[in-house]
C-alpha cells in the first residue's frame, strides 16, 4: 500500500520524472540477469560469424533473446530468409498474451494507438514482469511514460552490452556463455511461478518442465510447442475442475 505522503509525491511527478522511474526500474536485479545472458548471445552471434553491425541491430529490432537465437541457428543451419523469419515469427507468438495483458493496464482515453504500437516492441519477459509488478504504485495516464523508460532502456543497455563483448579481443569460454545463457530461463521461470495469480499457472509450468523431455524424445522439432500446448489444455482442465468445484 502506499501512504499519503507517498502519493502526493507521485501525483507531483512530471512525465519525464516518470520516465526516469522507469530507466531506473530497469537497473535492477531482472535487468542484469538480462544483460549476463545478452553477454553470453554476443559470444555466439560472433562464433555463428555475424558482424558487430549485424548483431547490434539484431538486438534493437528483434530483442527478444529467444527469437534471436532463433535466428543465429537458422543462420547456422543455413536456412533460406522466409524459412528463419517464419521461425522467428513463431517463436514471438508466445509473447502476444503478454501484449494483450499489458496493453490494456497502459491504456487511458487520450492514449494514442502509435504510442502502444511502439511500446510494444519493448515487450519481454523481463520487462512485462518488472512492469506489471511497478504498474500498481504507477498513475495510469503516466504508466505509457514509465514503460518506455523501462522498455528503451533495457533496449539501449542490452545492445551497448553486445557491442562492447562483441569488440573484446578474447573470447568467453564456451561454459561461461553456457551458464550466462541459463540465467535468464532460471529467472524467467521463478518470476512467473512467484507472480502466477492462480494455481492453473503453477500446473502449466509444471506440465511443460515434465513434458518438455518427453516431447524432445517424441518430436524433436515440435518438442517447445507440443510441451506449451498439452501443458496450457492441463492447466486449462485443472482451472475448469477447480472453477466448478467452486461453484
Amino acid at each position: 500500500m502506499i501512504d499519503d505522503d507517498s502519493r502526493s509525491t507521485y501525483a507531483s511527478l512530471r512525465p519525464s520524472g516518470w520516465y526516469l522511474r522507469g530507466v531506473r526500474t530497469s537497473f535492477s536485479l531482472p535487468g542484469l540477469i538480462l544483460m549476463a545472458a545478452f553477454v553470453g548471445f554476443a559470444g555466439l552471434a560472433r562464433d555463428a560469424g555475424l558482424t558487430l553491425v549485424q548483431t547490434v541491430f539484431m538486438t534493437g529490432i528483434v530483442w527478444a533473446l529467444p527469437a534471436k537465437v532463433v535466428l543465429v541457428g537458422s543462420i547456422l543451419a543455413g536456412n533460406t530468409l522466409p524459412a528463419a523469419a517464419f521461425a522467428v515469427s513463431l517463436s514471438s507468438v508466445r509473447l502476444m498474451p503478454m501484449v494483450v495483458a499489458l496493453v490494456p493496464e497502459m491504456r487511458v482515453p487520450t492514449t494514442r494507438k502509435w504510442v502502444l504500437y511502439l511500446l510494444s516492441h519493448f515487450v519481454a519477459v523481463t520487462s512485462w514482469v518488472l512492469a506489471m509488478e511497478k504498474f500498481q504504485h504507477v498513475p495510469r495516464k503516466m504508466r505509457t511514460t514509465f514503460y518506455a523508460g523501462l522498455g528503451s532502456t533495457l533496449v539501449l543497455t542490452n545492445m551497448a552490452v553486445v557491442a562492447i563483448v562483441f569488440t573484446m579481443a578474447g573470447r568467453l569460454p564456451a561454459t561461461i556463455s553456457a551458464a550466462l545463457f541459463l540465467l535468464t530461463p532460471m529467472y524467467f521461470l521463478t518470476s512467473l511461478w512467484g507472480s502466477a495469480r492462480e494455481r492453473a499457472g503453477h500446473v502449466a509450468m509444471a506440465a511443460g518442465l515434465l513434458l518438455g523431455p518427453v516431447f524432445h524424445l517424441l518430436t524433436p522439432e515440435f518438442d517447445l510447442l507440443g510441451a506449451g500446448l498439452s501443458g496450457g489444455i492441463m492447466a486449462y482442465v485443472f482451472h475448469r475442475i477447480v472453477r466448478r468445484r467452486g461453484t
